[in-house]
């Protein structure tokens, strides 16, 4: 589908907006250096490592962490490489073009199922946030008489992308409720997109992120119908850190370093969330305005195992994996 008028958050906030829970599509990567060569300081201590992440407001936390010297505390230089999509930063980590990466956890598990080692390192974002803070959700029409998952049933859903975390929790949402979720007619249309598509009854739901949320809350005849991530799998995770299997075991104080900086970074940025909107605006280049009243996802490295387990098995169910992957060697937590 083609949108036909575009809201003007989302119009500026495209450029920098794009929720990685959702993001399993294509993409590349670009070199961004944020923070000076390994050697510059003519000590030669500091171990230089670079690390992919999405241009989106949750991964301006490691930022954050590189430009406070959370990373130079543990001996490590970090650089940032930009992926504009999911599937660039899997195969980057794998070749060894990029040490670390911080992406949603399904990919990775899709990965590890169709044999490409990965290891998850650590947590990193979660939808598990207040009912009223919510980063993501399902929008639909107020008079639609959609009211409940199950009439989702025979509806037409937006999603950024096909076979990621956001159908598979609908689909979850759905049969938990009641309802048959292969009854559920998906269609792809980029997140800037849908609230447009929404008016206009070319979809009868859209799942979006801020600030898309907020922009269709404001919308008038446009009501949130709920959270799908959270609802099938609370605390679900929408990113993790992960390396390769090879790179950790070759370099397990490397790694152990670098999920100490992952973990001094998130606890930054919770701890003073105004500097870490900052970070968000100079990081996505989406103005401050828009930035200020977005509903932040919560940040950790804490993962509980389970969460990924019960990941596993949904995406299992629903032949998101082609094959299991063994937990016991992609999570490797400590």
């Amino acid at each position: 589908m083609r949108t036909l008028r575009m809201t003007a958050v989302a119009a500026v906030a495209a450029a920098g907006l794009l929720l990685t829970a959702c993001s399993g599509g294509g993409g590349s990567l670009s070199g961004e250096t944020s923070a000076p060569d390994a050697d510059s300081s003519g000590s030669g201590e500091l171990i230089p490592v670079t690390v992919g992440l999405l241009p989106i407001a949750a991964a301006a936390a490691v930022q954050m962490g590189i430009d406070a010297g959370a990373f130079e505390e543990q001996g490590l230089d970090v650089t940032v490489q930009i992926g504009q999509g999911g599937a660039a930063l899997l195969p980057a980590v794998a070749n060894g073009d990029i040490q670390f990466a911080v992406g949603n956890p399904l990919s990775v598990l899709v990965a590890a199922s169709q044999g490409l080692e990965m290891n998850i390192i650590a947590g990193y974002s979660s939808v598990d946030v207040p009912a009223d803070k919510l980063p993501t959700g399902v929008l639909v029409k107020s008079d639609s008489g959609i009211t409940t998952w199950k009439d989702l049933e025979g509806k037409k859903v937006a999603v950024n992308a096909f076979n990621t975390q956001g159908d598979l929790s609908i689909m979850g949402s759905v049969e938990q409720d009641g309802g048959d979720p292969t009854a559920v007619e998906f269609t792809e249309i980029a997140f800037p997109d849908q609230l447009a598509q929404l008016e206009q009854g070319n979809i009868d739901a859209a799942w979006v992120p801020e600030p898309f949320v907020g922009a269709g809350l404001a919308t008038e005849g446009v009501e949130l119908l709920g959270e799908p991530m959270g609802n099938v799998i609370p605390g679900l995770s929408s990113m993790v850190t992960f390396t390769s299997a090879a790179y950790a075991a070759e370099n397990p104080e490397i790694v152990e370093k670098f999920r100490a900086g992952i973990a001094a970074s998130t606890d930054m940025a919770m701890a003073d969330t105004d500097a870490y909107r900052d970070v968000i605006v100079s990081y996505t280049k989406m103005p401050a305005d828009v930035v200020a009243n977005i509903n932040l996802e919560k940040l950790s490295a804490d993962l509980d195992p389970s969460i990924i387990e019960d990941l596993t098995t949904l995406a299992l169910k629903y032949e998101f994996l082609g094959s299991e992957p063994d937990l016991k060697k992609v999570l490797v937590l400590e």
